[in-house]
């Protein structure tokens, strides 16, 4: 019976080792997502810094 047993718990945490993997995996991935997002939208952030310092304001024309 002892070996039985034995048997019993080690499909036991098998099972449970997969189960958990699958929430590893998925964690992983989502984060390598939010990661890739990010980086996708710097150099729209850096684009627009560049615009936003090299444009003409029309306000500084009225003040001459």
């Amino acid at each position: 019976m002892s070996g039985l047993k034995r048997m019993m718990a080690g499909g036991l945490l098998a099972v449970a080792c997969m189960g958990l993997g699958g929430c590893v995996v998925g964690t992983v991935v989502g984060a390598a997502v939010d990661v890739g997002v990010e980086v996708v939208k710097v150099p729209f952030k850096v684009g627009k810094g560049i615009y936003d310092v090299v444009k003409d304001d029309p306000e500084e024309d009225k003040k001459k």
